[in-house]
């Protein structure tokens, strides 16, 4: 239920929760038990969030039910094998050193 103002003639103003059929009704005040009518003092708050919270809200529904792929191959692709692509041009020696012997040759591996 949601927050309305009201002004008491004896007492001032006060905030009262009242459901929303009942928004314009004039609502007892808390003091004097005199019925006050409901007025704008203050601003309705909107609530809001940070754009990070929301960006992360929306990629969640978006992948509730079709969740996005982290690659373009899916599981059990036959062109990929442990993780490194069969026709890779990339020669890995015994002791572990790799070369590229079509790429640059400059290039230094790490």
């Amino acid at each position: 239920m949601p927050f309305y103002d009201y002004w008491c003639e004896d007492c001032g103003p006060f905030t009262a929760h009242a459901s929303l059929q009942n928004f314009a009704a004039p609502c007892a005040c808390p003091d004097c038990a005199a019925e006050a009518p409901r007025v704008l003092i203050n601003a309705p708050h909107l609530a809001g969030m940070s754009s990070d919270r929301r960006r992360a809200f929306e990629t969640n529904e978006r992948s509730a039910d079709s969740p996005k792929r982290s690659g373009t191959h899916g599981p059990g692709c036959g062109c990929c094998a442990g993780g490194q692509k069969v026709g890779s041009k990339t020669l890995v020696r015994p002791d572990g050193s790799k070369s590229f012997p079509t790429k640059r040759p400059w290039m230094i591996s790490h």
